[in-house]
C-alpha cells in the first residue's frame, strides 16, 4: 500500500497538552489546499506519481536511532540521472508534534512512530522525477526521511510508556544516521545539495541547516528550502500561548536543546530558541522560506480557539465573518514582523502568498501547475528554481492582504 506524502498528519488542538495525529484535521487540510486555476498557465503533466520503495536504516538499534517505539528509521532513495547524476535534495517528512507521555504513547501506533507502519511513498512536486510538473529538480537524487521521532529530528532522551515499556526520543541520531549512510551512498561525491522538508520536517531543517553545510567541501553549492515551518509565537483570542506550549512541552520531553543556537541560549529559554524568528538568526547557509501568511495549520491550532464560533471559520477561509478576518489579518501583521531577519539576508529567498494553506512544495497542484498560486507572476517552482540557481539577483516575494491573490483558490 503506497503512502501520499502531499501534507502531513497535522496534530489537533486539545484540553491540556496532548498533541496526537488528528486524521480528521487532515482531510480537513488537505480540502482547503486545492487550488483555482491561475490566470498564466504552466504545462500539465499527464505522467503517474513515481513509487518509491522504504529503505530501513542499517544497524539503527546498534546507533540508538530509533523511532518512537524502538523500531529502525526509515527513508525512500530515487537515484538521480543524466545532469542531475551528482545533485541531491533531502526531505524531512513532517507531521506535528508529540508533546506528552500520552500524546506519543498513541502516536508510536502510527507511521509517525514506527516503520512498522511505514510503506512505500508516492514522489510529487518538488520530489517528481517528471520535469513538467519539477522543472529543476526532477532528475536529482532525492532522499525523503520519515518522521518517525514527533520531535522535528531534534531530541536524544529516553522515556517510560504508560505500559511501562522505552519511549525513544531520538530524532537527532535519527538525523545523524540517515544522513551518514546516504553519504555512504554517494552523496558525499554531490556537486550541489538542497535540504528541505514540510511543516515540523520543514522546522527540522532550519535546525540541521548549518549541519548539512557542514557535511560538504566549501565549493559545493549547499541551500536549504522551508515550507511551512515558520511557526510563530502568537496568543490566541484567550490569550494563551498554544504553540509555545507545544514546544515548551517537546523541549522538556525529548531534549532538544543540543541543536539549539548556542547565542540564543546564552540570553533566552530554549522554547522560545526553537521558534524559527529565533533560529533564522543564526543560520548562515542561504534559505528560501515559502510559507502562507494565512497559515492554514497555525490558524486553526494557535489563533482561533477551540468552539462552535469559529468551527466555519477554520474550515474555509471563505466563512469567515469581517471580525475573523481581522483577527486573521493581526496574525498576518505578527507573521511579517517575525520574518523580518530574512527579508535583510541578501542570499535568502521569500515566497509568503496569501493562500489559507499548509505546505506547497510537495503537492502536485501548488508547487508548478496551472493551478498553482502565484507571485510575481511566478509558481513556487519557478521561484525557488530562479533563487537555487541564481537566475534572478533577488526572489523575495511578500503578497497582500487576503482576499487579494486571484491564484488562491480560497478567495
Amino acid at each position: 500500500m503506497a503512502t501520499e506524502l502531499l501534507s502531513p498528519l497535522f496534530p489537533q488542538r486539545q484540553r491540556g497538552l496532548a498533541v496526537v495525529v488528528a486524521a480528521p484535521l487532515l482531510a480537513l487540510l488537505l480540502a482547503v489546499v486545492i487550488f483555482s486555476r491561475s490566470p498564466v498557465a504552466a504545462p500539465v503533466s499527464m505522467t503517474s506519481p513515481e513509487l518509491v520503495d522504504l529503505t530501513l536504516l542499517a544497524g539503527a538499534r546498534e546507533k540508538g536511532a530509533v523511532c518512537l517505539d524502538g523500531s529502525p528509521p526509515g527513508y525512500h532513495l530515487r537515484r538521480g540521472f543524466g545532469s542531475g547524476a551528482h545533485s541531491w535534495l533531502v526531505f524531512l517528512e513532517g507531521g506535528g508534534w508529540c508533546n506528552t507521555t500520552q500524546s506519543c504513547s498513541e502516536r508510536k501506533m502510527t507511521s509517525f512512530g514506527s516503520s512498522k507502519y511505514m510503506s512505500a511513498v508516492n514522489f510529487n512536486g518538488i520530489l517528481s522525477n517528471d520535469h513538467i510538473e519539477n522543472p529543476d529538480f526532477y532528475n536529482w537524487n532525492i532522499a525523503v526521511i520519515r518522521y518517525c521521532d514527533g520531535g522535528s529530528f531534534a531530541g536524544d532522551a529516553e522515556g517510560e510508556d504508560l505500559d511501562g515499556t522505552k519511549l525513544f526520543f531520538r530524532g537527532l541520531r535519527i538525523w545523524e544516521a540517515v544522513v551518514d549512510e546516504l553519504m555512504g551512498k554517494e552523496m558525499d561525491a554531490a556537486k550541489q545539495a538542497l535540504l528541505t522538508g514540510c511543516s515540523a520536517g520543514s522546522l527540522a531543517a532550519l535546525l540541521h541547516c548549518d549541519n548539512f553545510r557542514g557535511r560538504f567541501p566549501h565549493e559545493v553549492s549547499v541551500k536549504c528550502l522551508s515550507d511551512a515551518g515558520f511557526f510563530i509565537d502568537e496568543k490566541d483570542l484567550s490569550g494563551e500561548r498554544h504553540m509555545r506550549s507545544i514546544f515548551n512541552g517537546v523541549v522538556q520531553l525529548q531534549n532538544v536543546s543540543k541543536v539549539l543556537p548556542k547565542d540564543c541560549l546564552a540570553k533566552k529559554d530554549p522554547t522560545e530558541c526553537l521558534f524559527p524568528a529565533e533560529l533564522i538568526k543564526s543560520i548562515s547557509t542561504p534559505t528560501f522560506i515559502v510559507n502562507s501568511e494565512y497559515d492554514a495549520w497555525q490558524i486553526a491550532n494557535v489563533v482561533a480557539p477551540p468552539g462552535d464560533t469559529w468551527s466555519n471559520c477554520r474550515a474555509n477561509i471563505r466563512n469567515c465573518s469581517s471580525k475573523q478576518i481581522d483577527v486573521l489579518h493581526g496574525f498576518r501583521r505578527e507573521f511579517i514582523r517575525e520574518l523580518k531577519v530574512a527579508e535583510g539576508e541578501r542570499d535568502w529567498g521569500l515566497f509568503i502568498d496569501s493562500c489559507y494553506t499548509h505546505c506547497q512544495t510537495q503537492s502536485s497542484d501548488s508547487w508548478h501547475s496551472p493551478t498553482s498560486p502565484r507571485l510575481g507572476n511566478q509558481t513556487v517552482a519557478e521561484a525557488v528554481g530562479d533563487w537555487y540557481f541564481g537566475r534572478r539577483r533577488l526572489v523575495k516575494q511578500i503578497d497582500c492582504k487576503y482576499p487579494c491573490n486571484p491564484t488562491c483558490s480560497s478567495q
